[in-house]
């Protein structure tokens, strides 16, 4: 297992995030940002945008994914 917060994928809040894969963990960031825009969140609100707006270019947002996917792989396990 290994730890990601909101805020380091791409979110707005230090909302912990634990999984054993990348995908994993992205659909548990994709969920909670889907339930803080219901909520209209103010914060999560203006990063979904800042993602919006990456994702006009399936370049830079594939560049930004596996960025991700590499940070990930990179940490520690969780003890």
């Amino acid at each position: 297992m290994k730890t990601m917060t909101c805020k380091q994928l791409g979110g707005a809040c230090d909302k912990k995030f634990h999984a054993s894969t990348f995908d994993e963990i992205a659909g548990m960031s994709k969920k909670h940002g889907m339930e803080m825009f219901q909520a209209s969140d103010a914060d999560h609100l203006k990063a979904m945008n800042e993602m919006m707006e990456l994702m006009k270019s399936p370049e830079l947002m594939k560049e930004w994914f596996e960025n991700k996917r590499k940070e990930f792989n990179a940490l520690p396990e969780d003890k």
